[in-house]
């Protein structure tokens, strides 16, 4: 693989490593600040926000520039964002930084999708999608634990300067192994990416992202309390857990984009399958610690499977203008964190037990499978349709050549 698909995945480790550390540091953070701890938690709805926003906005409005450039002018945002997070003196200050770290997250990963593809033979495009999002899932493993261990021992300020550290790396690799490219060719820039989004196979295709996905985070948000209330773990121990979560994610992610190089569709399939299995499960794998640490690392694999498959699909229904279509799967994927926590929040507090996030969590990840059975039915029926245009087309070809009509026949032989 190239090893400009390593400075892809420097970035994205970047970006993965400051958009779950909050969720760490939130103690820290309202305590310095002297907010209340649900008053920090905005700062997690300001960065999603800014992915949201950000994503479209961003790919759009870069639409015709070269996408090495594009790249290392959204990993400097990264910087300028997370160096003003450290430096803000109050949460009306952290929320405008946070929000700004998170414009540029969903372009990056749209645009840095496109950009890998096109380093690599066909046959290996999904693999090399995966090899960038590696970054965000190891984000999960070391980054993410690192960065908070690191904030509560020395001020939760120190964390985001080093977070803008790790953009700075990111852009020196950009820059050194980034091949340069050229500004879109004319009539397939801003229109081109604009006419992408007027498909229904690529709405359905976010519509599958943004199901399979809220699938996982209306469990995922609520992991903490199955763990200690169902398992029985310490809150001590749920940082090693959701490690093993970011390991399960890893495996399921390098998995996931070498199957979807042979068979996108068939890994989609088996991903959703699986994730609805995994989460139907989980009130059976919660009555143990051991069988609900190894619940957690097989949600990981079943959610990420999907991802590559997911975003190479968007790319290849919007053919003619991918860089805003598959930024958009990010904000799809935002989306999906909010709505899906939502609501795994709303079952428990109908009181339907701590467990009851992951089976909605299930409903949810058979929704996801319905929205890409129609997507699959889509796809068959357009390719019958051009397929009999095609037979149509040479049929009436055929019959209108020059001279056919006139055209004298020979007489049979006769014996």
């Amino acid at each position: 693989m190239p090893l400009a698909l390593l400075a892809l995945a420097v970035g994205a480790f970047g970006i993965g490593t400051t958009e779950f550390v909050m969720m760490g540091l939130l103690p820290d953070v309202a305590a310095d600040l002297g907010v209340s701890i649900p008053a920090a938690g905005h700062l997690v709805s300001a960065y999603a926000l800014g992915v949201v926003v950000g994503a479209p906005l961003l790919a759009a409005a870069t639409a015709r520039m070269p996408r090495r450039t594009v790249l290392i002018g959204l990993m400097a945002l990264f910087v300028a964002g997370n160096a003003l997070s450290a430096l803000a003196p109050d949460e009306h200050w952290l929320l405008a930084a946070r929000f700004l770290s998170g414009l540029p997250h969903g372009a990056f990963f749209g645009v840095g999708a496109v950009v890998a593809t096109g380093l690599v033979a066909p046959e290996r495009k999904a693999r090399s999608v995966s090899l960038m999002f590696l970054g965000l899932t190891v984000a999960n493993i070391a980054g993410v634990p690192v960065a908070t261990l690191l904030g509560q021992e020395f001020g939760w300020r120190v964390t985001f300067l080093g977070v803008s550290a790790i953009g700075l790396a990111a852009i020196g690799s950009l820059a050194a192994l980034l091949p340069h490219d050229h500004a879109t060719a004319p009539g397939t820039g801003l229109r081109g990416e604009l006419g992408a989004l007027r498909s229904l196979p690529v709405w359905l295709a976010l519509g599958t992202t943004v199901a399979g996905f809220a699938a996982l985070f209306s469990a995922y948000s609520y992991i903490t309390p199955m763990l200690t209330g169902s398992a029985g773990y310490t809150d001590s121990s749920v940082t090693l857990l959701l490690a093993l979560f970011g390991v399960g994610a890893t495996i399921g992610n390098l998995a996931g984009g070498r199957l979807a190089d042979h068979s996108m569709r068939g890994t989609l399939f088996g991903g959703l399958t699986s994730l609805v299995v995994v989460l139907a499960l989980f009130p059976v794998f919660m009555s143990a610690q051991w069988s609900a640490a190894l619940a957690v690392i097989l949600l990981g694999v079943a959610a990420f499977v999907t991802g590559s498959p997911l975003q190479l699909m968007v790319m290849e229904k919007a053919a003619s203008g991918p860089s805003l279509a598959s930024s958009a799967n990010q904000a799809a994927f935002n989306l999906a964190n909010a709505g899906g926590a939502w609501i795994g929040g709303l079952a428990l507090s109908l009181g339907l037990g701590t467990t009851s996030p992951a089976v909605v969590g299930a409903g949810l990840a058979v929704l996801g499978l319905g929205v890409a059975a129609v997507a699959y039915a889509v796809d068959v029926r357009r390719a019958t349709e051009a397929r009999s245009a095609q037979e149509a087309g040479g049929r009436l070809v055929a019959s209108h050549v020059p001279g056919r009509e006139s055209e004298p026949q020979p007489e049979p032989v006769r014996g």
